[in-house]
């Protein structure tokens, strides 16, 4: 793995700018992943105030949508913690 030049302060480690360390992922992605259809994930949203809220990078009602894949990991984890101790 190779270091942008412009992103390390010469011999330095560090980066200085910060590093997002949080990936996302598109909603039609998130909805095919866990085998729904757009309506059934809005139906999800609505009936589960745990699942992570997405992500827009605009006002417009039609911007893209994006969710945190550590939040829908960790949504997953729980709801397959909570199925293992019935």
């Amino acid at each position: 793995l190779k270091c942008a030049p412009h992103l390390y302060g010469g011999a330095h480690m560090h980066p200085v700018h910060p590093i997002i360390d949080q990936a996302l992922i598109a909603q039609p992605d998130v909805y095919k992943a866990i085998g729904q259809t757009r309506s059934g994930l809005d139906k999800l949203r609505k009936k589960d105030p745990t699942f992570p809220k997405p992500i827009k990078f605009s006002d417009s009602r039609q911007a893209a949508a994006y969710y945190v894949i550590a939040e829908l990991n960790t949504w997953l984890a729980a709801k397959i913690k909570a199925r293992d101790a019935e």
